[in-house]
């Protein structure tokens, strides 16, 4: 068994400084371009990383951490786990991830407490795995042939089966990863890498008993790679003793998020993550050549926390953000300077606190860790919602924090709003944002290239604006919204507009597949010099008589998008946040506007991923929330918005959230939340339409859910909407999808006699 080398992160970014992978896909995907076009896409892509990361000095390069769509899907493909109705498709890989015309795609949901989305495997009892390992072993190949020896990455069994709900298939999916490894081993291949992100939250007994099971078996193969089980995004805890009783070789820990070990690893090389994979803040030396010192271990390998997907390419690309932050933030590249630097440090004995070399940027220093260390409480929610759910947040942000007042009872507002609105039954709308064209996104570049002027964008702005209003009245949607033409993203366009934010200009990240944003840097105390929306909205409400709903982001949700300073708990961040989309409800009910939308996609996403710290994220999650909305009048309707994240899971904080319509993803899902809802006790609009397929579904589709949904709920709460907002649709899907939802709902309200 060959030594581990003493530096290696456990994955890179994949989309391309300038989103090379994102124009290959879509070009593919739009007929411009063959699938051979877009694996030199690929390939060149994957030559310019691990040269990349040879040069900043790293020693262990990983492969197979790049995806054209999804690491999990990947490892469907992988192990044969492909569902019998794609294996006919054009390109079934994406027919499982995107969809076809008559064929619905795999569900897809969030890569544990991140904003990356994943696609949810399905495995029934009569799926028959079979490896097909040509990507992995041809990456291994590729990198070979350009003078690199990497360390294949793949998703480990056990955190595989959990994704698919399926641990019960261990043993039939263990012949498969026992089969991979002596192809590998026979390709020359020293270490796997099999990451575990699973066993970092609460495991049952037979959960670690699959542990043990999985890891002794592979332990057990003759001729195989040394084993690196990597976990992240928390404490191994439970999971640590029986992961280190295996014959596994190398155990990979998160030191950021996590502690020091408790269980005896004397005789494991520990792979510690000291540099973190999810923020943007510099690594503290000290801290983490004391971590480092600390380690009882055969071997201490630097790395980073979990693998830098979650962050962008390099602080080269951004010139203009200002001196003081820029001095504070390392991207990935920055990143791996520091892992190599705090490994040359580690190795000759530096004393905790020693500067541990420099990045491309300069000295590697700063503080990494925030402190979230909230009080646990019971949840408590009633009829009578109170915003003062928890003491007010501590001095540091005492000043940013307002008090605020509540909301009249859910049957006071409820009565006060059919009044106003006078709705018809399955009230139909959309999420917010409409098809985000070329010619806007060049409108705004040339803005800030200074080749177009602010009036004139603005006048285009109002075009669309107009276009899209007049859209959905010829479609007949009941409540309308403005489409949002003048926003680049959800979470930027609020940062842009608030003190105490930065924004990047190629900040990328990866959300799924071809989809990226730019995470503002949320880096000073958060206000609102000026209202936001209220100009948008109120030109759009002049353009109809139908209700237009104001469409504002929610405060745990630019936070959750955000990355976020460090010296404050994250509960104190939110809530100034709050009292910033406070002012704006306000303000846009004082234009006239009678719905107001909160969206809170990242309500789950953030939720702690042991259960012990569950209840407090919640509490102060919630409270944030109603204080956001808080100055709403009885009149003014209150929507919020969520998805893809599993939030059947959540259901009692989302009611608790008191908003009086909640949307929410369900098509993508297969109608999953549909069995949750039945207490639910305001208005709700599981989604009839997969936004992220290119697929038009029929009105007997939409029918279809609908009558599923009204058997769960009674007519009068019910609201037919998408799953999703539509930006990354065109035009003429958007179109001929809504009227089919328009269709069906038409019929349905005849057939009820509605």
């Amino acid at each position: 068994m060959s030594t581990f080398p003493p530096s290696t992160v456990l994955g890179y970014p994949r989309i391309g400084p300038r989103r090379e992978l994102k124009r290959a896909l879509e070009s593919y995907w739009s007929g411009r371009s063959t699938r051979a076009d877009l694996d030199r896409a690929g390939a060149e892509l994957r030559e310019r990383t691990w040269r990349r990361l040879a040069e900043l000095g790293l020693h262990g390069l990983p492969s197979n951490t790049f995806s054209l769509y999804d690491q999990v899907l990947d490892t469907a493909v992988l192990l044969g786990a492909v569902p019998e109705r794609y294996r006919d498709a054009a390109d079934p890989y994406f027919a499982m991830a995107r969809g076809t015309e008559g064929l619905a795609p795999l569900r897809m949901t969030k890569w544990f407490d991140t904003n990356y989305h994943y696609i949810v495997p399905e495995i029934e009892p009569g799926t028959v795995f079979k490896l097909d390992a040509s990507k992995v072993l041809g990456e291994v190949r590729e990198a070979r042939a350009l003078g690199f020896e990497t360390r294949p990455v793949i998703v480990g069994p056990v955190t595989f089966l959990l994704l698919g709900s399926a641990l019960e298939r261990l043993e039939d999916v263990l012949g498969c990863y026992e089969e991979l490894l002596v192809a590998l081993a026979a390709e020359g291949v020293a270490w796997v890498q099999l990451d575990e992100p699973a066993l970092v939250g609460d495991r049952a007994p037979e959960e670690l008993a699959a542990v043990r099971t999985a890891y002794e078996r592979l332990g057990a193969v003759p001729s195989r790679p040394g084993l690196f089980v990597a976990s992240y995004f928390g404490e191994l805890g439970e999971s640590l003793p029986v992961l280190a009783g295996t014959p596994v070789e190398a155990i990979g820990l998160d030191l950021v998020r996590g502690g020091l070990p408790a269980a005896d690893l004397t005789g494991k090389i520990v792979v510690a993550g000291v540099v973190s994979g999810r923020d943007v803040w510099r690594t503290s030396p000290g801290r983490a050549l004391s971590l480092l010192g600390a380690l009882q271990a055969a071997q201490v390998v630097v790395s980073t926390s979990c693998s830098l997907l979650h962050v962008p390419y390099t602080l080269a690309d951004e010139p203009e953000l200002e001196a003081g932050l820029r001095g504070r933030l390392a991207f990935a590249e920055e990143k791996v300077a520091e892992v190599v630097a705090l490994a040359e440090a580690h190795a000759r004995g530096a004393a905790p606190g020693t500067p541990a070399g420099t990045s491309a940027d300069g000295p590697v220093s700063g503080a990494l860790l925030w402190d979230d260390d909230e009080p646990s409480v019971e949840l408590s929610w009633d009829d009578e919602p109170s915003v003062a759910l928890l003491p007010e947040p501590g001095p540091a942000s005492a000043e940013a924090v307002k008090p605020a007042g509540e909301r009249s009872p859910y049957p006071v507002r409820a009565a006060a709003q059919a009044e106003h609105l006078r709705l018809p039954p399955l009230p139909t709308t959309t999420i917010g944002s409409f098809p985000q064209t070329g010619e806007l996104r060049a409108a705004r570049a040339a803005v800030a290239a200074g080749t177009l002027s602010q009036a004139d964008y603005e006048r285009r702005v109002e075009t669309e604006i107009e276009r899209v209003i007049r859209l959905q009245e010829r479609l007949g949607l009941d409540v309308l919204v403005h489409g949002e033409p003048e926003r680049n993203d959800m979470v930027q366009y609020f940062a842009e507009h608030l003190d105490g934010f930065a924004v990047t200009r190629n900040g990328w990240v990866q959300s799924y597949g071809s989809r990226c944003t730019r995470p503002p840097i949320l880096h000073g105390d958060v206000s609102r010099p000026e209202p936001i929306t209220v100009r948008w909205a109120r030109y759009a409400q002049s353009l109809t008589s139908q209700p237009v709903k104001g469409m504002l982001t929610g405060p745990v949700t630019i936070v959750a998008w955000s990355f976020v300073r460090d010296d404050l708990p994250l509960r104190d961040v939110v809530f100034q946040v709050a009292d910033a989309i406070r002012q704006e409800v306000r303000d846009l009910e004082a234009a006239g506007v009678s719905i107001i939308q909160v969206d809170e996609p990242a309500l789950r996403e953030l939720l702690p991923l042991r259960r012990a710290d569950q209840a407090a994220y919640l509490e102060w999650a919630v409270a944030a929330y109603r204080r956001a909305t808080s100055g709403a009048g009885d009149r003014t309707q209150i929507h919020t918005h969520l998805c893809y994240s599993d939030a059947d899971q959540i259901l009692a904080a989302i009611d608790g959230l008191d908003a009086d319509v909640t949307t929410i993803e369900s098509a993508r899902s297969g109608a999953r939340i549909l069995g949750a809802v039945s207490t639910f006790g305001r208005g709700l609009g599981p989604g009839v339409y997969d936004i992220h397929s290119p697929r038009v579904p029929s009105a007997e589709e939409v029918e279809s859910l609908l009558r599923r949904t009204l058997a769960a709920l009674p007519v009068e709460r019910v609201w037919v909407n998408p799953d999703c907002g539509l930006k990354t649709r065109t035009y003429e899907e958007v179109e001929a999808s809504l009227a089919n939802v328009v269709t069906a709902t038409r019929h349905l309200r005849t057939t009820l006699g509605a």
